[in-house]
């Protein structure tokens, strides 16, 4: 046993004095060493991103101290990527004797890192670029490994101890530029401070950056500020896609990574006051959020990256419980639910963000509610999709109706068609206006076609088709692009007598809500809704209700219009200025026109909306005789058309 002992001690001892000899050894050639590894770094770069790296000087000093100066990054033929004047460091040499490298501590001074693209290419693509061969094995992504490999390597880049002075970061994409610059950024005692200056196109600022920066026991803890009373503009953004966003401060913090069981878990919270965002596509003005706030829990597998279910998103007073997905261990499946506990209707409405929902301003309402939505979709497979919303109510009234007052659709008013910014002329949805219509007075035909097209199931939904909007979902993602919507009638009246025709989020999601109100409230009768829904669509250029239509295309009353006029009529709401383009240069329909309205009638015919006896007389052509018939692209304009327009009272006044 005593032997043992000894052959255990001299063996240790003699590992300890290799360990001794390398490390000597190191310590002499080390300056060697570094040479060496500059050249293997330069040789590297200049293989495989066509690039020149540049140090000018570079020695150790002290034992693992490390000064360089006059560094250098320039891609062949294109600007300079990046540029420090001077750096001084500190390595760990024990954690670099295991492979893991981590700097103790760091000093930049005057340098830049300058991201530049133009019509001739960029500075960076080289670097961006993974280098593959045909021999190379392209292996499934391990999402949790990779994103937990990259965290870790920045963070052992990142030092305990840390002083950068005047350093930016520049950014020129086709003449739109972006600076940010920072005198002195220091990190010391786990604590970061720094004043960054940001440059763009179009403003100037100063944010101060503050609080705990902890990358060895990965914790942070910052707030961002603006120097001045102006709210923080972020930069590139507007000029690069039209979005300004701002906000009053920004509060992010990260409480855990850690990786256990292949699969990395990240928590953390932000919050930000007076976000404003302003885009075409959101709203026609400024959306602000006052408060709002993301506490989230974030779940990264092999093959699946989630926002797990107990984290919570705060706008204002509301409180919304995502769960968001993407897993591809199969297919590629996109998961989301999203709960909202029961609340006060009114804390809803006054939480809701201004700019986003102007029409609901003043809306006041009693009971509460809650809401729960299961979104599940396979990109691979778009026709397995799952779509379930559910809203129960408990005691919800509305009391009060904001800007947009649901009630009008029960009394005579003017409408007004909004578009591109601009009201059209006045038309008044009442008994005072000669071409409007009664429903009863509208021919069944017409009601039955445009239904058919439009809305089947109208006189019995609520609003919304939950099996047509899933088929729409189905079909774009198949498509890739926008080719069905799930538009109801209830939809586009509320879009038409209440909104505008402007292609924004905002619209989009008031309608929604207004749809809801109208149709759970019972707040107009189905019948009454059709009529106005009749009364009030354009039916062509400038022309708006089924009065005005009849007499423009047929120079008839709504009821006295036939089948197959009805089936023409049902067959343009979608796209009314248009409907000249169905017509060849004779005046007669073209081919692929007969056969939409074909399919109409026998889809009305399986419905048992036609029968055989309502066909007869019906296989003349259609002839347009009313004021239409000039917006038509004839060879010769007929004579007995012409005599029409003189004697015909003038539609418009």
């Amino acid at each position: 046993m005593k032997i043992n002992k000894q052959k255990i001690f001299r063996f240790l001892l003699f590992i300890l004095m290799l360990l001794v000899v390398a490390i000597i050894s190191v310590y002499f050639f080390r300056n060697t060493l570094l040479k060496e590894g500059i050249a293997k770094v330069e040789k590297k770069f200049s293989q495989d991103y066509n690039a020149e790296f540049s140090i000018k000087k570079a020695n150790f000093e002290g034992f693992s101290g490390l000064s360089m100066s006059e560094i250098t990054i320039v891609p062949r033929g294109a600007d300079t990527l990046i540029s420090i004047e001077n750096i001084k460091t500190k390595v760990n040499l024990f954690e670099l004797i295991s492979g893991n490298v981590q700097i103790e501590n760091l000093e930049l001074k005057n340098g830049f890192v300058q991201l530049v693209k133009g019509k001739n290419g960029n500075n960076y693509d080289a670097f961006l670029k993974s280098k593959t061969t045909d021999n190379d094995t392209i292996e499934k992504r391990d999402y949790a490994e990779s994103a937990y490999g990259l965290i870790t390597k920045l963070l052992n880049y990142v030092p305990a101890k840390m002083e950068l002075q005047n350093i930016a970061l520049r950014i020129d994409d086709m003449g739109k530029k972006t600076i940010l610059r920072t005198d002195k950024l220091e990190l010391k005692n786990q604590q970061l401070l720094t004043s960054l200056h940001v440059e763009t196109n179009s403003f100037t600022q100063k944010w101060n950056i503050k609080g705990l920066a902890d990358p060895r026991n990965i914790k942070a803890d910052l707030k961002i500020t603006n120097s001045d009373t102006t709210q923080i503009q972020l930069p590139y953004i507007k000029d690069k896609f039209n979005i300004s966003t701002s906000f009053d401060n920004l509060h992010l913090k990260i409480d855990n990574i850690d990786m256990s069981f292949g699969e990395l878990s990240i928590d953390g919270f932000t919050s930000v006051e007076n976000l404003t965002i302003n885009n075409p596509r959101i709203a026609k003005k400024d959306v602000v959020f006052n408060k709002g706030s993301v506490d989230f829990k974030l779940l990264i597998g092999s093959d699946f990256i989630s926002l797990k279910e107990n984290s919570q998103v705060i706008i204002n007073n509301i409180k919304l419980n995502p769960y968001v997905e993407y897993n591809t261990e199969k297919d590629r499946v996109y998961t989301l639910k999203a709960s909202i506990p029961r609340m006060k209707a009114q804390d809803f409405i006054n939480s809701l963000p201004n700019g986003l929902f102007s029409h609901f301003q003043g809306m006041q309402a009693e009971g509460d509610f809650d809401y729960n939505l299961a979104f599940k979709i396979n990109i691979d497979k778009p026709w397995r999709l799952t779509f379930n919303s559910k809203f129960n109510k408990h005691g919800l009234r509305i009391s009060k109706y904001g800007d947009a007052n649901l009630n009008k659709l029960n009394s005579e008013f003017t409408y007004q068609a909004i578009e591109n910014g601009r009201r059209q002329r006045p038309v008044y949805i009442g008994e005072q206006n000669p071409f409007y219509t009664p429903l009863n007075q509208i021919s069944p035909y017409l009601q039955k076609s445009v239904l058919t097209c439009e809305d089947p199931s109208f006189m019995s939904h609520r609003g919304f088709i939950t099996e047509a909007f899933k088929q729409s979902i189905s079909k774009n993602v198949s498509a890739k692009r926008f080719a069905r919507g799930a538009s109801t009638i209830s939809m586009q009246l509320v879009k038409n007598v209440f909104l505008t025709r402007e292609k924004t989020l905002s619209r989009k999601l008031e309608e929604i809500l207004l749809v809801y109100i109208l149709e759970n409230n019972r707040i107009a009768s189905k019948e009454r809704m059709l009529e106005v829904y009749f009364n009030v669509i354009e039916w062509g250029p400038n022309v708006y209700g089924i009065g005005e239509a009849a007499k423009f295309y047929f120079q008839k009353e709504a009821a006295d219009l036939t089948l197959k006029e009805c089936l023409f009529l049902a067959s343009i709401v979608p796209k009314p200025k248009k409907f000249m383009y169905q017509f060849d240069d004779l005046g007669n329909q073209k081919s692929n026109a007969d056969r939409q309205q074909e399919l109409i009638s026998k889809i009305m015919f399986r419905r048992g909306l036609l029968t055989p006896e309502d066909t007869i007389g019906q296989k003349a052509p259609i002839y347009i005789s009313g004021r239409a018939r000039s917006l038509l692209r004839l060879k010769e304009r007929d004579t007995i058309f012409r005599d029409t327009v003189i004697v015909e009272e003038p539609m418009f006044e």
